[in-house]
């Protein structure tokens, strides 16, 4: 079985395994290994594209990224996004991170679902969508190797039928506040204007993806 390359292993760190500690406790098994594969995904784009980037802060980032999804971490009107990146904040300054490197974290989650921007931020904040983006939307799934697919996955597996399930998991953490899924208005103003024009969907792109299951 190939095993996962020192550039995508957890940080060995009394921080790191307090995170995973907590988020293991806090989210499914699916949302636990969903996160720890976008932590080990973005560390290896970050390898890839020659970035100098904190271990621990992209850990804290990625395993934070969705606990806006548990109910546990939910407000009545927040994005989950920003739920998310509250309870990272929190998280972190009690463990006595200072305010910059918190507020970098508070960043990489608030955006983590907002393409087209983070990529051009800080380091923590690109990889943690980088890893969002290949576990969920296998958009760069050819830029990994093989064997770094496979160790990824032998590590922290993917469900049979991951694609509906991450889907699912999103549907149940969002339907309560449905007003806080206003976002691009680009698009909406594009089919204001052009009675034809067809949206990108979410959904169909991670249910078209490179990945099976």
């Amino acid at each position: 079985m190939p095993s996962v390359t020192q550039e995508a292993a957890i940080p060995d760190s009394a921080l790191a395994r307090a995170i995973t500690e907590y988020i293991r406790d806090t989210e499914t098994e699916l949302l636990f290994n969903h996160s720890s594969r976008v932590y080990q995904f973005g560390a290896l784009a970050g390898v890839k594209r020659g970035l100098k980037f904190d271990r621990e802060l992209l850990y804290a980032g990625a395993m934070f990224h969705d606990i806006g999804l548990m109910p546990s971490h939910s407000s009545p009107d927040e994005r989950f996004e920003v739920d998310g990146a509250h309870a990272a904040r929190d998280f972190l300054r009690r463990h006595g991170v200072p305010e910059e490197d918190a507020y970098t974290v508070w960043t990489a989650i608030a955006l983590h679902t907002t393409p087209g921007v983070p990529q051009h931020m800080h380091p923590v904040v690109a990889l943690v969508t980088a890893g969002v983006e290949m576990d969920v939307l296998g958009l760069t799934y050819a830029q990994y190797s093989a064997a770094e697919r496979e160790a990824v996955v032998a590590a922290f597996s993917r469900s049979p039928n991951f694609k509906e399930d991450i889907i699912q998991a999103f549907y149940d953490g969002i339907r309560h506040k449905p007003d806080t899924t206003f976002s691009n208005v680009k698009a909406d103003v594009i089919a204001d204007k052009e009675p034809h024009f067809h949206r990108g969907n979410f959904c169909s792109v991670i249910r078209c993806s490179q990945w099976s299951g």
